[in-house]
């Protein structure tokens, strides 16, 4: 794959609502075009990418007036637990607000749902195979097994990654490895601007947003990233996985029971086990999830933005979110780490959650 940095192309698909925010340059006869500019487009809205010795699903919708002369950006939309493509895909709203900003948005699918595991589709990010966080004796389950049912997989149990009960994601596959291979696939397939790769995720997605920005085979790939209602486990803090900012954008339900942000300021908050919570769908369990502010600040700190005292208000523009950062906007450009809570449980609230993350993506 060409180097993010070595690439010097884009231009706009189509208008977009905010034209002196969107940061793309003009084709020149010097800067050679994106390998997939000038191929047609897939017939098909639903396509597979052989990863390994695993076949992948994805999604595929491509904006309106979609031209394969001139690179377009594109978002990757990672879908909850037991979700698949259609999550986002099947929203009209979602799929109308990617076409009307000028965005490929390529929702892929999770794996679980077939064999071997017949079970949910799931992303994998740092301790929710193996069902610990941290290293030798210093491991912690990130769950309380005492109540919480077993979800370990069936490929998790073969291969023995599962270290206890509190396992509940799939190990077919080296989800950061496909995204890589991904990301490589449509930029040789699709007229994809490489310096405008944007991600998405919601619950288990959004716990794999973070593992995607921490890794360093897909974090130089990304321009920015999105989650909404999706911490990591309880312990794992990392930075971002390259040396320069990675812009992103948090979304969390202040009534959520399942993944609580916490108390705004307050770093040591988390989910544990004097924390009961009962989803109807799943019954009686305890799993530790990080706090909001907790990976906020990591984030913030990463960003070289200064830390100690408050979150500092930050007007979006939306009176569903009460957003705060660390950080200060720069001009145009949005704080490149932004803390948004909602008055809302474990839901996604994409008649306005959608718009924010664009917003988020167009300015950043």
């Amino acid at each position: 794959m060409i180097p993010v940095e070595m690439i010097h192309i884009g231009m706009i698909s189509q208008a977009l609502p905010s034209l002196l925010l969107a940061v793309f340059l003009p084709l020149t006869a010097a800067s050679a075009a994106p390998a997939g500019c000038g191929a047609g487009a897939p017939l098909s809205t639903t396509l597979t990418l052989r990863h390994g010795d695993v076949t992948r699903v994805f999604g595929l919708h491509l904006p309106a007036g979609y031209d394969a002369r001139h690179p377009a950006r594109l978002v990757l939309a990672f879908h909850s637990w037991g979700g698949d493509e259609r999550e986002f895909l099947g929203e009209p709203g979602v799929v109308a607000e990617s076409s009307r900003r000028g965005y490929i948005l390529v929702a892929p699918r999770g794996l679980g749902s077939g064999p071997p595991d017949d079970n949910k589709n799931s992303w994998t990010f740092r301790g929710s195979a193996t069902g610990v966080i941290g290293e030798g004796n210093d491991r912690t389950p990130v769950c309380d097994l005492s109540v919480t049912p077993d979800y370990r997989y069936r490929s998790c149990r073969r291969r023995g990654t599962a270290a206890n009960a509190c396992s509940w994601t799939q190990c077919q596959d080296d989800d950061v490895a496909f995204v890589a291979a991904l990301v490589a696939h449509l930029e040789q397939t699709l007229c994809v601007d490489p310096r405008h790769v944007y991600a998405v995720g919601g619950f288990n997605g959004g716990m794999f947003i973070w593992e995607l920005g921490e890794d360093a085979r897909t974090a130089p790939l990304l321009r920015a990233i999105a989650s909404i209602i999706g911490l990591p486990h309880r312990g794992d803090l990392r930075p971002p996985g390259r040396s320069t900012r990675l812009p992103v954008l948090l979304i969390t339900g202040n009534a959520d029971t399942e993944v609580p942000p916490g108390a705004w300021d307050d770093p040591r908050f988390t989910t544990s086990s004097d924390q009961r919570y009962t989803p109807a769908s799943l019954g009686v369990e305890r799993v530790y999830y990080s706090g909001a502010t907790a990976i906020i600040r990591r984030w913030a700190e990463a960003a070289g933005c200064p830390t100690a005292g408050q979150e500092r208000p930050f007007e979006v523009g939306y009176a569903q979110a009460d957003c705060r950062s660390y950080c200060p906007a720069d001009g145009p450009r949005w704080p490149p780490v932004l803390d948004c809570r909602a008055p809302m449980g474990h839901e996604y609230g994409f008649d306005w959650s959608w718009k924010l993350v664009f917003d988020f993506f167009d300015r950043s």
